[in-house]
């Protein structure tokens, strides 16, 4: 898959939520996860994940995250190719 520009397209989501505990990747509340969005590459995504997690910066079990989901949707071409 190919973007208008050429660049290949690496789908990535940005997400977050209140964790229950800072050591752990489990979320307080799942009904209140606030999905950031699909980006095309990893730069995008990046960008949008910074200004989420300054944003909230205040709450130290506020966390987000950035998956990788070109990785989930071709795992095997990914795998090899070493893309981020």
């Amino acid at each position: 898959m190919t973007e208008e520009d050429g660049k290949k397209q690496l789908l990535h989501l940005v997400f977050g939520g209140e964790l229950k505990s800072l050591g752990s990747t489990e979320f307080r509340d799942l009904d209140a996860l606030d999905i950031v969005g699909i980006f095309p590459d990893y730069k995008s995504a990046e960008a949008a994940w910074k200004a989420k997690a300054q944003a909230s910066v205040d709450n130290a079990h506020m966390r987000y995250f950035v998956v990788h989901l070109h990785r989930l949707l071709n795992p095997e071409t990914n795998k090899a190719s070493g893309q981020n």
